[in-house]
């Protein structure tokens, strides 16, 4: 919470523009948290996640800061220049891409590509000849909040493969990805994965191919309910681990921050649509707010992403609470395993602030499931 965004929002009741739910990020944020990673890592390119928060805004602010970006699709790619990177700082990450989206890719500039597999090798070779090539391994994520499954990736003895193969496709076997899952909260958890980096680093320089870059991937946290180390922190255990493995001969890298980007950035503000319980008996009030998983709250999915939560009535007692969103969908459930605490005296069409909501919001919000609008974002 910043006093830009409580100062945007009071203006904006003010001119009665507040009967929707709404996020509002602040630059100024984005800027400090790029600076953060620059300088705790200060040998390594920023790839900035867009599909974090592609709002043109921030991305327009980070190309001006020198941040390089990494996309998931054509569009995102087209994002990026429009907000005025060069294609040689695009990286098309995603390893799961249609032949003529590489093709494209490939005719708008970018020489950057992600895989994961033998035929999506197969797919470069053909529609971007020469391109730099970097694959991606399969990392377990423990320890992370929202941990990542095995659709991304390979096991790492099956990397040299793919390079190898990549190698003789006429294409450049540039490096390896990993990612160690989305808000991971311990800085250590890069050490395995760079061990097994090194270890395939050190069996393609015996067939006689000299890897360059290691993307270090996101995973980089944001500050929810629970504290979250600096970013600094992570930078020295990545770096311990980089010279505990490579010894003097560290290579490229880079990171692809987006949630640690963006999260802690951005707050929503929502209102309290009812308040109700299941039966006399019931000891746990039903809250229901007029934003939920279909409008940009996907990431409390299983309860992994739990947002704090601030009203006007944060002094008084608190009682726990099921929180839910408005549609006509039952999974439409924010926290129930785990009821959230909150104020006694919260009434119908109160407002609540919803922290640490920069990231994966407006891109997880549904285009209109139940005639919802999607939600309203705005950049200050």
């Amino acid at each position: 919470m910043t006093d830009r965004i409580l100062e945007f929002l009071r203006t904006r009741r003010e001119a009665g523009q507040d009967s929707a739910p709404c996020v509002v990020v602040d630059l100024d944020v984005v800027r400090d948290n790029y600076a953060a990673f620059a300088k705790a890592l200060p040998d390594t390119r920023v790839f900035y996640a867009v599909k974090a928060n592609p709002a043109p805004e921030v991305l327009a602010a980070l190309a001006a800061l020198g941040s390089c970006f990494d996309c998931a699709s054509v569009v995102e790619i087209e994002q990026a220049l429009a907000a005025g990177a060069s294609p040689d700082r695009i990286s098309f990450g995603n390893t799961i891409k249609k032949e003529r989206d590489i093709l494209r890719a490939f005719e708008l500039g970018v020489r950057l590509f992600a895989v994961d597999c033998e035929a999506e090798v197969e797919k470069l070779a053909r529609a971007a000849p020469g391109a730099k090539v970097f694959c991606r391994m399969l990392c377990d994520g423990i320890g992370a909040e929202w941990p990542l499954s095995r659709k991304f990736g390979c096991a790492p003895a099956m990397a040299p493969r793919v390079l190898e193969l990549a190698h003789s496709l006429g294409l450049e076997a540039y490096g390896l990805s990993f990612h160690v899952g989305s808000q991971q909260r311990n800085p250590r958890m890069w050490n395995a994965a760079l061990k097994s980096a090194a270890g395939v680093f050190r069996e393609l320089a015996e067939r006689g191919i000299n890897l360059q870059m290691v993307n270090l991937g996101g995973g980089f946290p944001t500050r929810y309910l629970k504290r979250v180390s600096p970013v600094r922190a992570y930078g020295d255990a990545i770096f311990t681990a980089l010279r505990r493995h490579f010894g003097n001969q560290i290579p490229e890298t880079i990171i692809e921050p987006g949630r640690g980007m963006v999260g802690n950035a951005g707050m929503i503000e929502a209102e309290v649509v009812l308040i109700s319980k299941k039966s006399d008996d019931d000891e746990v009030k039903w809250v229901y707010l007029d934003i939920g998983k279909f409008n940009g709250l996907a990431e409390t999915m299983d309860e992994m992403i739990r947002y704090p939560i601030r009203t006007e009535y944060d002094s008084d007692p608190r009682e726990p609470c099921v929180l839910a969103g408005p549609t006509c969908d039952s999974v439409d459930v924010l926290y129930e395993k785990e009821p959230y605490l909150l104020p006694v005296s919260l009434e119908i069409g109160a407002k609540v602030l919803i922290e640490g909501t920069g990231a994966y919001t407006t891109t997880y919000s549904a285009v209109g499931f139940n005639g919802f609008p999607p939600l309203q974002s705005y950049v200050i």
